[in-house]
């Protein structure tokens, strides 16, 4: 086994140890999935690992399996965090992991979601938001105006009537003024996307010099510096406040994503079948029933290595 095999062989044993713990923490799980998904040799050590595991299982007792593994670390192998400095490391590391799941700041706000999480909001004007899964919002009413500031993830939002102050989202690429409306907001990346579910909304850039009205059944997508063309909103957009993600001839690479935001661990996907399509129903709070649905209507089959780590190949596989 060369060096490095020997250092991805020592880390994939501590993660099985701290897999098998028993309390294992959230940071800990995106950190296992973070290491996993970085190399394709560590896939492969771990799927070693895990064969070598499955022997032990059936041979001997937890406490036998545990000291056998205990025993392989340290012949030689480095363990992770063993001095202050590793544990510094560690924890830098852990923390910059947490930062790419979910900016730091999103901790600090109103009122967040974590992964997996739905939550409706009552506001004191009885406007209803309700945030999506890994959202992030400030709350900030005014005597001049009623927003919502949108720092990740997605809001349906339903205004409340018999209040004169305007009703506004706001995100850092620019800001959407209800004019008596349910809408939907959702941050992606480098635009926010708007959709107007009932009447409609007014959508002004950040860096432009209007704004556009967008009406029932439209959705846009807002920069700082523009919108870009208004496209009609697909019936089902707001299927996921109901628990559901409906697909319409969905590519399966997009099907996987929507899927990941409302599961921990890692999930991916073959790139040979990106670009299958899929139509259906899919239960959100469910992640692993979805998936099971998926090898019925497509070639492919779902490989799994403990409760973190899943993935979807070709049936041939």
């Amino acid at each position: 086994m060369s060096a490095v095999s020997a250092q991805v062989l020592d880390a994939a044993i501590e993660w099985q140890l701290c897999l098998d713990s028993g309390s294992v923490s959230a940071e800990q799980q995106h950190a296992f999935a973070a290491w996993l998904a970085a190399h394709p040799e560590h896939t492969r050590v771990w799927q070693q690992l895990n064969g070598l595991d499955i022997r032990l299982a059936s041979a001997a007792a937890a406490p036998a399996r545990q000291a056998l593994l205990h025993s392989a670390r340290s012949r030689g192998l480095r363990r992770i965090g063993g001095t202050a400095l590793g544990l510094l490391l560690s924890s830098a590391l852990a923390l910059g992991l947490l930062a790419q799941q979910r900016p730091l700041g999103d901790y600090l706000a109103d009122e967040h979601t974590g992964r997996g999480e739905q939550r409706e909001l009552l506001l004191s004007d009885h406007s209803l938001v309700h945030l999506n899964s890994a959202s992030a919002v400030d709350i900030q009413f005014s005597d001049s105006q009623r927003a919502v500031r949108l720092h990740s993830g997605e809001i349906l939002v339903q205004t409340a009537h018999g209040d004169s102050r305007p009703f506004v989202v706001l995100t850092e690429h620019g800001s959407l003024r209800a004019l008596g409306t349910r809408f939907l907001v959702r941050r992606e990346g480098s635009s926010t996307r708007l959709t107007v579910l009932q009447s409609a909304v007014a959508a002004h850039p950040a860096e432009g010099s209007s704004e556009r009205i967008i009406h029932s059944g439209e959705q846009v997508l807002m920069q700082r510096q523009r919108l870009g063309s208004v496209l009609p909103a697909p019936l089902s957009a707001a299927a996921w406040s109901h628990g559901m993600l409906v697909a319409d001839n969905l590519r399966l690479e997009d099907l996987l994503d929507a899927l990941g935001e409302y599961r921990s661990g890692y999930l991916g996907l073959d790139p040979s079948l990106a670009d299958l399509r899929i139509s259906g129903s899919f239960p959100l709070h469910d992640s692993d029933k979805a998936l099971s649905a998926l090898p019925p209507s497509l070639p492919v089959k779902i490989e799994r290595f403990g409760n973190w780590w899943t993935k979807v190949v070709p049936a041939a596989q």
